[in-house]
């Protein structure tokens, strides 16, 4: 009998619904060709939902999204609700009650891709980022005094457990051990980093690095750990990124560099991310937002989303039939597509999606 997996489906807003589409069409192609199945049930939470009702994502949806075994996610943002309302409201909350505590970034330059970084090439920009995805000064611990006069306090705390910590690290270690460079035939070791800032943010940071070393001499001694400021981590995702293997990072840290990754991969068209609770339900989605001025025009790049797909049937155990979608996305960058941007593709978000799927069935 077939294996089958309940794949929540939240298409969003803006382009979220096309490139959600194209993703859908690509594991379906999959699936078929790896012989599983995926059920699909849609949820329409994003902003036409929240001008229609005034709900995000109410505590109903939470429940109901606990029985799923992942969820794929489009876009959320829209022009006509306030930043901060949807992004919380969902994207957060989800995050936090579903208690995703890893966001999970591969920064990878595919064959055909242009980076903007002179002489660098696909062999050159290949590493992953682990962040802790629940703490740090997105927790909400905070508030304003005397809001609305001269003397108004804002305070926004970032806040750390060492539960938190360690639980982050050993999914580092225990993803470095797998698919470190040594043990994916790319170096000779397999190489953590943790990204901080232990010369100011000294109680944050001094946890985070005590607890990194104690687990990694205790638990993984076969794993060679660095640590980097920052600061310097931008400068040499710019400079050398092949320096680098796995990153493991605190939440705001790894929401910047992360984006930084993106750039350097090619744009937000191709960069996808995991939103992952090991033991629980996991939310896959594409970087990029909703994009809403190319919305319902079918030029938007479909590539990110797929990947989010390939990315959740990698999680789900189907690692065969994610390696084949990104084989086919390679296939795609390499041999098909003039450019990532949108309208400049040489195929419309439909025609990409295609691409991708015929290329899987072979």
């Amino acid at each position: 009998m077939a294996k089958s997996y309940k794949i929540a489906v939240m298409p969003g807003d803006g382009t979220g619904p096309e490139v959600t589409a194209e993703a859908v069409k690509v594991l379906k192609s999959a699936a078929d060709k790896f012989k599983f199945k995926v059920d699909l049930t849609n949820f329409d939470f994003g902003g036409e939902r929240y001008k229609r009702t005034g709900e995000t994502l109410p505590d109903s949806a939470i429940k109901e999204l606990r029985k799923f075994d992942a969820i794929l996610l489009g876009a959320i943002g829209h022009p006509d609700v306030a930043p901060g309302i949807l992004e919380k409201g969902i994207l957060l909350k989800a995050r936090f009650e579903l208690d995703q505590y890893i966001n999970l970034r591969p920064v990878k330059l595919y064959p055909g891709v242009e980076t903007p970084l002179k002489n660098k090439g696909p062999d050159d920009i290949n590493f992953v980022v682990v962040r802790e995805n629940t703490g740090d000064a997105y927790t909400g611990a905070g508030g304003f005094t005397m809001k609305g006069t001269p003397q108004e306090v804002a305070v926004q705390s970032a806040v750390y457990s060492r539960f938190q910590v360690d639980r982050c690290l050993k999914y580092a270690f225990e993803y470095t051990r797998k698919y470190g460079k040594k043990a994916t035939g790319r170096g000779e070791n397999n190489t953590l980093a943790l990204c901080g800032k232990t010369n100011v943010l000294t109680y944050i940071y001094d946890l985070w690095e005590r607890a990194f070393h104690e687990m990694g001499q205790k638990e993984y001694p076969d794993i060679k750990r660095e640590y980097y400021h920052v600061d310097a981590t931008c400068m040499w995702f710019v400079k050398n990124p092949e320096w680098f293997d796995v990153i493991v990072t605190g939440n705001m840290f790894g929401d910047i560099i992360t984006d930084l990754g993106a750039m350097i991969q090619g744009g937000m068209g191709i960069a996808a991310g995991g939103n992952l609770n090991p033991e629980g339900v996991s939310m896959f989605e594409p970087i990029g937002g909703s994009a809403p001025k190319y919305t319902g025009k079918g030029v938007i790049n479909p590539l990110a989303a797929i990947c989010a797909g390939q990315m959740m049937l990698a999680s789900l155990g189907e690692e065969k039939a994610a390696d084949t979608i990104e084989k086919a996305v390679m296939f795609a960058t390499a041999k098909k597509l003039k450019s990532l941007a949108a309208g400049k593709m040489g195929f419309s978000t439909s025609q990409v999606g295609d691409i991708v799927a015929e290329k899987v069935a072979e």
